[in-house]
């Protein structure tokens, strides 16, 4: 398929969108919000109910339109996961230039819920990344939006906005060359402070210089055990490994100095053991990788399977017997002069590991509405995902991390359960702004506010 009927498939899929979002205008209950429907897999961690919701089905656009390979720009569904859309980048000699961690988030999820990954130090988030989108509002009308257009206050407001203000149809995303191999070294810390004073050297000299680093990410397996891994496409590579089935990533991290991987790969290292929660899975175990297949040895099984012991019980089971647990994901931006405070912090009150730091600096000279943060400051994403044993109230150790955070001016992400008080939330993301967007793009409240939806239970 050429361009042009890339572009007439798309102009189809859109009228037909429009006309869905109408229908569902004309039979709506009052008080019924409107959700996505379509979804076959999701990366939120919010369970909860949804109450009374219509769906709209927007599945059919997981479609990359369009890959220009001479300007390096895609054209690509909001609804295409990464995997795909990897895919065809890949065939060109290509890559979006940040790809999140898991094969099965989206495009369209990525922005309006804050990407992230190991070139973030160079690019920014996900969404700062993106050129151009087309959304379909509340009021039923796509718009195109751009930083510079009249809808730009749109482009900066969507972004951690989670579907309330409205649904990316197409984005317009750059690409970069990607080599056939990636060689990533680790190197070992015994001390925070040694350790975020690497990341910040490195990130300053790859920034300045071609060659030095195309990723930068870092893993705690415990107090005083902290490993940096930078890693550099090539066109060589002595030997090559295969995360993919009987081998663990991150376990190599704590035996190799240097290794080699294929790009595709690399950008997919993390996936085939859910960064190390497979292990919650007993997927660690050779003889349960050998039955499960390399093809099942994937985020998505790890999530269907969550899913089945979460809705019929099971997990609920699992708490009488081995005792209360309270699940503690969150990925959190810490400004880098606050980074062994918060590391110091975690460690001594919550105590999981291990957990994933990844670098990023804003890209981006404009804030973005509802995830502001300081153009041009290195952050450090802490991501963790666990549970700790607890006979606290609900939520008592997600609340020490807020709390934190905002103590240490930093951010952090709404893809899992959250535990603000509605005034210390909308405190933290912008009520004023986001309200005068909502009244805007949508002005009849067909969607859930950010709170109704982030925070609250039903």
């Amino acid at each position: 398929m050429n361009r042009s009927d890339s572009m007439s498939d798309y102009q189809q899929k859109k009228e037909n969108a429009i006309m869905a979002f109408s229908q569902i205008l004309t039979t709506r209950t009052p008080n019924t919000a409107i959700a996505i429907g379509g979804k076959k897999t999701s990366n939120l961690f919010r369970d909860r109910s949804q109450g009374t919701v219509q769906k709209l089905n927007i599945a059919d656009f997981n479609t990359v339109f369009s890959i220009d390979p001479i300007n390096r720009v895609a054209e690509v569904g909001g609804m295409t996961t990464y995997e795909d859309f990897v895919k065809q980048t890949l065939s060109h000699g290509l890559m979006p230039t940040v790809v999140p961690e898991l094969k099965s988030i989206t495009v369209g999820g990525a922005v309006t819920g804050v990407g992230i990954e190991a070139t973030s130090f160079r690019y920014g988030f996900v969404h700062e990344t993106i050129r151009e989108m087309d959304i379909l509002c509340g009021d039923g009308v796509v718009r195109t939006c751009s930083p510079t257009n009249e809808h730009s206050d749109l482009f900066y407001g969507f972004p951690n906005s989670y579907g309330t203000l409205g649904y990316a149809l197409k984005l317009t995303v750059p690409l970069i060359p990607v080599k056939k191999y990636v060689r990533v070294r680790h190197k070992k810390f015994h001390d925070s402070q040694t350790f975020f004073a690497a990341i910040q050297d490195v990130c300053n000299q790859a920034r300045k210089a071609d060659g030095i680093a195309d990723f930068i990410d870092g893993v705690a397996f415990d107090r005083g055990v902290y490993y940096l891994s930078v890693a550099s496409f090539v066109d060589h590579a002595p030997t090559v490994s295969d995360y993919t089935f009987m081998n663990i990533y991150y376990h190599s991290i704590l035996k190799k100095i240097e290794d080699y991987l294929t790009a595709h790969d690399y950008i997919w290292r993390w996936d085939t053991d859910w960064f190390w929660c497979s292990r919650f899975f007993g997927v660690e175990h050779p003889i349960v990788r050998r039955i499960l297949g390399r093809k099942r040895l994937r985020s998505t099984t790890y999530w269907k399977i969550r899913k089945f012991a979460t809705q019929y019980g099971l997990t609920a089971l699992i708490s009488r017997i081995n005792g209360t647990r309270e699940s503690v994901i969150q990925d959190v931006e810490i400004p880098i002069e606050h980074a062994e405070e918060f590391i110091n912090f975690f460690h001594n009150e919550i105590g999981i590991k291990p957990f994933w730091m990844c670098p990023t600096i804003p890209a981006k000279e404009k804030s973005f509405t509802l995830y502001t943060t300081k153009p041009g400051q290195l952050y450090i994403n802490f991501g963790f995902w666990d549970s700790v044993a607890s006979d606290k109230e609900e939520g008592y150790y997600n609340r020490l991390i807020e709390n934190k955070v905002q103590e240490l001016h930093g951010k952090k992400s709404l893809y899992s359960s959250s535990y603000y008080p509605e005034s210390q939330f909308w405190q933290l993301y912008n009520k004023q702004d986001y309200e005068a967007l909502k009244s805007k793009y949508d002005p009849q409240s067909m969607f859930k506010n950010l709170y109704q939806k982030c925070v609250k239970k039903g």
